[in-house]
This record gives structure tokens, C-alpha cells and sequence, in this order.
């Protein structure tokens, strides 16, 4: 268990389409009425949209919001706002405008509504980084966020697709490191999950058609959730990498986090393989930061730092700037590793070699075939078939399935038919050691709980058994432990069922059916019987033991290969049918056998467990047994049919 704290930021958040139309409204809210719109040149016309809004409670504008947020901007924009006399600040724009909003709180008290029109996400954090003479720094206040945040999905419409994409993979960053910093709790994971499942499937989305709505709200709400992990947790070598990048080497923002993310990402995969397994998972690809770097590449986005003007002797230098200070990471930081990072960067070579994961043409394929079912009739079939191909094709890629594994696969399934027979149900044995054959049996019989627990038909079962009377012997001579078994059918109220039909079979003591022994002259341990008046039924049988189930065929090859004994504990199967009643499939299990805990095919439930005690002397019918014999008495409850 993961001890930790969790401090929910404060920031008001209006999230829609046309919501920065209520910015005054907002303003007025904070109890302001003097405003100073901050943007830049880049974002003019969304703009004019909030200063048209904003009416009469605009008193200036400064257009001047540079990257990094140098502090001689800061500086510049402060002079306007005291000379303006302002009591508010409005930012539209990118992170730019975001630092620069977030340098004058932190200066001059100022309340702040941000309008981002980028997928930043440092809007709803309390982190402010600028930049003096050549080094960004950074600091953390409460005085830094945002009172409010406005996001309105129609500013993002205009962004060019280059920064579109940038600001998205800048934002999932944010989420990235959040799972692996010192400070992750279950409520930062979550949104961080979130967040870069949102970008991974709506950046491709927005990037073929900008005008997608529905697509640009993923992503601004997938900004959002990666800003309010940024606000949350502290980053790691990923941000360090850039601020150093981005101080020392004026490289542009966005751009130079989309190269450095999936670096930084396998740089860290090592130390935190659980982290990468679970974004590989919500990205559906197998690696994680290829991942990453392979969505960059298929949307024309930036790979390599050498794009941006950075080249390998610059390495030293920015190494050294990135490592200066110490700080959380999840693989200790250091100048020859953070130079390597820096060199694959440059290069801009895939992470781990090979080529890029085909996600997208694989989402093709799936869509055809989840298609092709379209003109079926039967709802329940189109049901189940869309939803098996749609999961059958996600195994295949999320484990990225080779030809050689699939060809495997095939020949296994093959030589399991090949091995069925009149007397050996091989698939039923497969399904069962797999846990399915249960899990369709819980599913089944679970919204009848006032009924006696079911349990899986297993392979042996044959139609047809003989007519036995009761009092029988059904192990007729065998060895083994004589078993006296007295049983009762009843309604869930305990009315008794006369006349019902209930199936008995079971293994002899070393494991066999009957139908596993051609020897045998018809069948044994194997009789059909029918209650009384009192909806009781006597018979001998004997104990119950252990037993494989058939492992010369391809289900006992898997259970080999896996490290798996084939062993199912001891039980006695019963199929109980009855006039108005649901049919009754089930075993009972003595509370002394073995493999109770781990039977082979996932059968035992703890209420089929029963004593099933020794006893010696005058047997219930007067039978005479030498030495030690077993008594089995139970109820079956069966429930009216529906």
C-alpha cells in the first residue's frame, strides 16, 4: 500500500463551446472591474472575440507575451498594468501568455482568468518557469494559479496543425511524469491515464479534420487533466531537460517537448516499467515511448532536436545545465546518460530500432471487420461477434503477435479438434482450465441465489446414463471406500421435489471415468436416479479422490508449459432435473481432499464443500462393509424456472 497526500487545486474551471463569450461575467465574479488582456501576436484575431466581450471592463492590452516568459516582459507588461491601474488580468493564448498572466499574480497580486487556446495545461497549475539571462527557472505558489480557467473548445479551431500537435504531446508530458513522480496518488494517476489516452486518440482526429469538435474537446479537456496532474505532482527529467533546453538554447517550447518526451521516456523505462506498461496499455501499442515517438512521426511532427537548430555539440552544455541540480527521478540523472538521451534525440532515431507500430492502420482493419457485421439480424450474434473481433484484435496487437505465435496458436486449436471424440471433449477441457467454462457458469446461475451453487458439466458427462434404483450400488464391486450418500431435492423453501431426475457420475479411485476404460463391460460409477416422495435418493458409491485430467493431449501440453499440475480435487458430479424447476449442474467436494485450493479447472466453490465423514460399523441399510466407510448427506435447493 502506497502512502500519500493529495491537494486538490482550487481553480475554477468553464469548459464548453462559446464559453469565453461569458469572460465578463467571470470577471465579475472575482469582484473585478479593470482588466488588462494579455496575448500575443499569434492569437489576435481570438483576441479581439474576449476583448468584444469583455466591453467596458477592458482598460489595456499587451500583445507582447514571448516564449519562456523572460522576465523583462514580465517587466514591461507590469509597467502597463500599474499604469492602467488594473485589478485583473485576462490571457488568451498559449503557455507564452499563460507565464506571462501567471508573472504578474505572482508580482503584483493580481486575480487571473486564463483562455488558453493551445493543449497546454500549465492554465490550472501553480507553476510559473522564466527565463534570465539564458536560465529558466521555476517556482511553485499558491498565489501562481489561476482564480479561473475558460476553455473554449471553438479558440482552438484556428491553431495550426503544427501547434495542435506540439501543444498536445507538450501536455502529455505533463501526464507522463506525473505517474512516475515521488508524489503520485491514485487520483493523479487516473487523470493522467486519461489525459493521454484523450490525446492519443484525439490529436489523430483533430489533425485530419481541424474543424472536429468533438476532437478538439478531447484534447482540450485531455489539457486540462494533464495541467491538473502537472498542478498536483512534481516533474522529473523530462521538464528539467527542457527548461534547461529552453533557457540556455531558446529552443521553441512545444516543439522541443515533443522531441525530448519519448526520450526521456525510455531513458526512465527501466526504473519504472510499471508506469510505461500501464501508458503502453491506454496507448494500445507495446512500447510505450515508441509509442509516443512513432504518433509524433505519423502526424508530421517534430522527432529530432537537429529540426530545431540543436546539434551534438551543444550536448556538453545542455548535460551540464540538466544536471546541475539534483532532483526526483525515477533513474538517477546523470551527465553521460543525460548525453545520450540528448544524442538519440538529436538523431532522432525510434526508441528501441525497428519501425513504427502500425496503430493506426491496425484501427483500419478493425473498423472493416466490426463493419462487415452490420447486416446481421440477430441483435444478440451482432452483439457478440463486433465485440469478439473488436478484443480478439486488441490481444493480438496490445501483445504485437507474430506470424510464428499465431501459426502455434492455430495448430494448437487444430490438435485439440483433432483429439475430440465421442468420449473426450478436449475443447471442453480447454475452456475449463482456462477459467471459462466457470465464469460462464457464475455468470449463468448467479442471479439465482437461493439456489445450490453450480458448478462446470466437465468432459466426461454422457447422455443416456443407465436407470438406477435407489439404494443401488453404483461402484458395483469396484475398490475404493464404500460411500453411503443421502441426499435430498427441495424448492429454496424446502418443499421436497419427488420425482426429479438427478444424473450421479464420478472417477474410480485411480482417477478414471469409465468411459477412459475400454476395458470395462458398460458403464460404472455413473447411474440416473429419480427422488421419492420425499425427494430423497440413497445410494453406494465409493469416496471420491483426486485425479489428472487427461494430459496427453494439447490442453495437459499447456498446462506443462505453463508450469501447471493437471490435478482436479475429489468431487462427485450431479445433474438435477425437475418438472417447472431450472436444471441443477453441479459437484460436491469432500472437505479432506486435495487440490481444493487449486483444481485444475477453477471448480470449486467454497459452499460445495462438504464433510463427508468416516464412520465404521452397522451401515445405513444394513449392508455389511469391513473397515471404514464414508456418509455424504446434502440438499440441493433448485429454483423455479423464470
Amino acid at each position: 500500500m502506497k502512502t500519500f497526500t493529495y491537494n486538490a487545486q482550487p481553480s475554477r474551471v468553464v469548459f464548453g463551446s462559446g464559453t469565453s463569450r461569458t469572460v465578463a461575467d467571470e470577471v465579475l465574479r472575482l469582484g473585478r472591474s479593470r482588466v488588462l488582456l494579455l496575448t500575443g501576436h499569434d492569437v489576435a484575431e481570438p483576441a479581439t472575440e474576449v476583448a468584444r466581450a469583455l466591453g467596458d471592463l477592458l482598460v489595456a492590452r499587451f500583445d507582447g507575451a514571448a516564449m519562456h516568459t523572460p522576465t523583462q516582459v514580465t517587466e514591461e507588461a507590469l509597467a502597463s498594468a500599474r499604469a492602467h491601474d488594473v485589478d485583473c488580468v485576462v490571457s488568451v493564448g498559449g503557455g507564452s501568455t499563460t507565464g506571462l498572466s501567471k508573472a504578474l499574480a505572482v508580482r503584483a497580486g493580481y486575480d487571473q482568468v486564463i483562455i488558453p487556446t493551445t493543449y497546454a495545461g500549465s492554465e490550472v497549475t501553480p507553476v510559473l518557469g522564466e527565463t534570465e539571462n539564458g536560465v529558466k527557472t521555476t517556482r511553485s505558489s499558491a498565489d501562481i494559479l489561476p482564480e479561473t480557467v475558460v476553455y473554449d473548445v471553438d479558440l482552438t479551431v484556428g491553431l495550426p496543425p503544427a501547434i495542435t500537435l506540439t501543444s498536445a504531446i507538450n501536455a502529455m508530458a505533463h501526464a507522463v511524469e506525473a505517474l512516475y513522480a515521488p508524489e503520485a496518488n491514485p487520483v493523479t494517476d487516473q487523470l493522467a491515464l486519461e489525459a493521454i489516452r484523450g490525446i492519443t486518440q484525439g490529436l489523430p482526429k483533430v489533425m485530419a479534420d481541424p474543424s472536429d469538435l468533438d476532437g478538439r474537446g478531447e484534447l482540450l479537456q485531455a489539457a486540462w487533466l494533464s495541467g491538473s496532474c502537472l498542478a498536483a505532482v512534481g516533474m522529473g527529467v523530462h521538464h528539467k531537460l527542457c527548461h534547461a533546453l529552453g533557457g540556455g538554447f531558446d529552443l521553441p517550447h512545444s516543439q522541443m517537448h515533443t522531441v525530448i518526451l519519448p526520450y526521456a521516456m525510455a531513458y526512465n523505462a527501466p526504473a519504472a516499467q510499471d508506469v510505461m506498461r500501464r501508458i503502453a496499455q491506454v496507448m494500445r501499442v507495446p512500447d510505450a515511448a515508441a509509442g509516443v515517438h512513432d504518433l509524433v512521426a505519423s502526424l508530421g511532427g517534430p522527432t529530432s532536436l537537429a529540426e530545431l537548430g540543436f546539434t551534438v555539440d551543444d550536448i556538453p552544455k545542455a548535460a551540464a545545465l540538466a544536471t546541475a541540480r539534483p532532483y526526483p527521478n525515477p533513474r538517477s540523472v546523470t551527465v553521460d546518460g543525460i548525453s545520450a538521451l540528448l544524442a538519440d534525440a538529436v538523431a532522432g532515431s525510434r526508441p528501441g530500432g525497428g519501425n513504427a507500430f502500425p496503430r493506426a492502420e491496425l484501427d483500419r482493419m478493425s473498423r472493416a471487420v466490426v463493419a462487415s457485421f452490420a447486416g446481421t439480424e440477430d441483435p444478440r450474434l451482432h452483439t457478440l461477434m463486433t465485440d469478439l473481433v473488436r478484443r480478439a484484435h486488441d490481444f493480438v496487437t496490445s501483445n504485437d503477435l507474430t506470424t510464428a505465435e499465431w501459426e502455434f496458436a492455430i495448430d494448437f486449436l487444430t490438435r485439440t479438434g483433432q483429439v475430440c471424440s465421442d468420449v473426450r471433449q478436449e475443447f471442453i477441457l480447454l475452456s475449463d482450465t482456462l477459467g471459462i467454462s466457470t465464469m460462464v457458469d457464475i455468470l449463468t446461475n448467479s442471479r439465482v441465489r437461493e439456489q445450490t451453487p453450480s458448478a462446470v458439466l466437465g468432459p466426461f458427462y454422457v447422455e443416456g446414463p443407465p436407470a438406477v434404483r435407489s439404494g443401488a450400488d453404483l461402484a458395483e464391486g469396484l475398490p475404493g471406500v464404500p460411500m453411503w450418500v443421502d441426499v435430498a431435492v427441495t424448492n429454496p423453501d424446502g418443499t421436497p421435489l419427488p420425482d426429479a431426475i438427478v444424473d450421479v457420475w464420478q472417477s474410480n479411485e485411480d482417477g478414471f471415468y469409465d468411459v477412459q476404460l475400454p476395458d470395462l463391460d458398460g458403464p460404472v460409477l455413473r447411474g440416473q436416479f429419480r427422488t421419492d416422495a420425499d425427494g430423497r435418493l440413497r445410494f453406494w458409491t465409493i469416496l471420491p479422490c483426486e485425479y489428472p485430467i487427461p494430459d496427453d493431449g494439447p490442453v495437459g501440453q499447456m498446462l506443462d508449459g505453463v508450469g501447471r499440475h493437471p490435478f482436479r480435487a475429489p468431487h462427485v458430479h450431479f445433474m438435477i432435473s425437475a418438472s417447472g424447476h431450472r436444471r441443477l449442474i453441479t459437484q460436491l467436494f469432500p472437505s479432506d481432499g486435495a487440490y481444493l485450493t487449486s483444481d485444475s479447472v477453477f471448480g470449486v466453490k467454497h459452499n460445495l464443500i462438504v464433510d463427508m465423514p468416516e464412520h465404521r460399523g452397522p451401515t445405513p441399510d444394513g449392508r455389511v462393509v469391513d473397515g471404514a466407510w464414508r456418509r455424504l448427506d446434502f440438499t440441493f435447493r433448485i429454483a423455479p424456472d423464470a
